[in-house]
């Protein structure tokens, strides 16, 4: 791409993403801290892509989300996850109705834009399947009709690492649709104080409503257009391929400790979020620090470990950390 069409990009882009920094904040009013999930929240809204939240409760996953769709003025939905939830619980039913002697079809919370699934593993398989639906092709079936889910739709599930009892793990293909996995970690001290002292005067700010759905929709086509070089695409498919083959790059310890390295759809979150993340900075290009900042987030859930490496008490952050040493920076 020549320099001047990348200038001319570069301008559009800061222009049309001038709205991030309403949003970061609007958010900031409403939540103490939390950058990273913020920024994540931002990159899924942005890259067309579902969030996996996994932190301890109290963390305000729940409350950044409701205040992100009230920023965005789009229909919310929360749904909270148990053991007996069915999947028209979920989607909707088909209701007999006597005075027009037919079925008709009674939709369910997943239509909305944005959708909190709260603690996820608490559901059976079969209503985690029908999320799955929803997540992948963006629509439900119910009965015989299908339905389109309205645009744009955002899944946001949550996780509670601590309790496993009565839950039932995701599988790894359902996982996979996540693009990115964060973890939400605990406030600073400075931060817990401002919150503690927020709650005890009852005096909670309120996000302003600045964007409408089409916004972001226009948004998304945008950060499409923001330039990736083929060199920064090789780079994305060497740190892929290094969960795959790590021997290929000098990191045959790595081969006893992953079961499987991530998949082809790693490669496209790669990409995506890259975008998502230089938009976010008002840049017109990604540079390898984009794909750097969002590889963790992308990677994380996307590959499995042996035994050997639970045994040694290996994360996959730890991987990760290494891929991203190892694998040659353009």
């Amino acid at each position: 791409m020549e320099k001047a069409n990348i200038k001319e990009l570069n301008d559009r882009i800061q222009q049309e993403s001038a709205f991030v920094d309403i949003i970061n904040m609007e958010m900031h009013k409403v939540i103490v801290g939390q950058k990273n999930l913020i920024d994540n929240l931002l990159i899924g809204l942005l890259a067309n892509g579902h969030i996996l939240l996994e932190g301890v409760p109290g963390l305000a996953k729940t409350l950044a989300i409701n205040t992100l769709a009230s920023i965005v003025d789009a229909q919310f939905s929360r749904i909270q996850f148990t053991p007996d939830l069915l999947p028209a619980d979920l989607i909707g039913t088909l209701i007999y109705s006597q005075k027009s002697e037919q079925f008709q079809v009674k939709q369910g919370p997943v239509f909305a834009n944005f959708i909190l699934a709260d603690e996820i593993n608490r559901s059976p398989a079969k209503v985690q399947s029908a999320l799955l639906e929803a997540m992948q092709e963006r629509q439900v079936t119910i009965g015989d009709k299908t339905f389109k889910l309205p645009e744009p739709f955002l899944v946001l599930a949550t996780q509670n690492p601590i309790e496993q009892e009565g839950t039932y793990p995701l599988p790894e293909a359902q996982v996979d649709r996540f693009m990115l996995k964060v973890v939400v970690t605990y406030p600073r001290k400075e931060e817990e104080k401002l919150i503690i002292r927020q709650n005890i005067s009852g005096e909670f700010p309120t996000a302003t409503r600045s964007l409408k759905p089409e916004d972001i929709i226009k948004a998304r086509n945008v950060v499409r257009d923001v330039y990736m070089d083929e060199k920064i695409e090789r780079y994305i498919v060497d740190i892929v391929y290094a969960t795959r083959t790590p021997e290929d790059y000098g990191l045959a310890p790595l081969k006893n400790l992953l079961a499987y390295g991530a998949s082809p759809r790693a490669s496209i979150s790669l990409a995506m979020a890259s975008k998502a993340y230089a938009f976010l900075k008002h840049r017109g290009y990604v540079i390898p620090e984009d794909v750097r900042a969002v590889c963790y987030e992308v990677l994380r859930h996307r590959m499995g470990l042996t035994y050997e490496a639970e045994a040694e008490n290996v994360t996959p952050e730890d991987i990760v950390t290494q891929v991203l040493n190892s694998v040659e920076v353009p």
